[in-house]
């Protein structure tokens, strides 16, 4: 029996994902490595179709669109409705205005398709900054200028989005230093925060449009 994987797997090939080019060879090889990096942190089973699925409708820091928003319903039949919502609101994100504050309980989040603002819930926000990472990760991995240009940028983002993130998450976001060296981890980095408790905030200057 097929399987909302396969069928999504089929939808991304059918659409060109595997021709459109991307860091670290082409925009279906990278979706096809975050999902099963998110399964590696226990990501619930919509969470990781959203993974494979986060550019259907393009990002903020990757404008190409593999599906016109007024065919979400048709997405939405394949993967299910609570994935293909996660999948919408990563797309959704106006970064600039988001990232922030997106750890703060009832922080605006700006919808950059429709341009009104909104407080979405904990679980919600947890998935975007999940999803962020394992995006972000991935890229740091395949593409050496992008770790180069952007990796400290990034550990400061995740350092934010700390409260938000898993353990397994804030792990693998703490294991490079950015630079292909191993980084020394306190005790103090992984024994509290992460997902529960309290986190980072050191300012920095985001270059939101460079991210994928």
């Amino acid at each position: 029996m097929s399987t909302p994987l396969a069928h999504a797997e089929s939808l991304l090939e059918d659409l060109g994902a595997g021709t459109v080019p991307h860091p670290g060879g082409t925009l279906l090889a990278h979706l096809r490595r975050v999902r099963p990096r998110l399964a590696g942190w226990n990501a619930r089973p919509a969470l990781q179709l959203a993974g494979l699925c986060h550019a259907f409708y393009g990002t903020d820091g990757f404008p190409t669109a593999l599906l016109p928003l007024d065919r979400r319903g048709e997405l939405a039949g394949i993967i299910g409705a609570e994935a293909e919502s996660v999948v919408y609101f990563y797309a959704s994100c106006d970064r600039e205005a988001a990232y922030p504050t997106l750890a703060d309980e009832g922080s605006p989040f700006r919808d950059r398709f429709t341009g009104r603002s909104h407080a979405p819930d904990t679980r919600l926000r947890r998935d975007f900054a999940e999803l962020t990472a394992a995006n972000e990760l991935d890229l740091i991995d395949h593409d050496p200028a992008f770790r180069d240009r952007y990796g400290a940028d990034l550990l400061a983002l995740f350092t934010r989005f700390r409260p938000l993130l898993s353990v397994s998450a804030w792990n693998d976001c703490l294991a490079l230093d950015f630079t292909g060296r191993s980084r020394h981890i306190r005790i103090s980095d992984t024994s509290s925060g992460c997902a529960d408790g309290a986190g980072g905030s050191g300012d920095h200057d985001d270059d939101h449009d460079h991210y994928h």
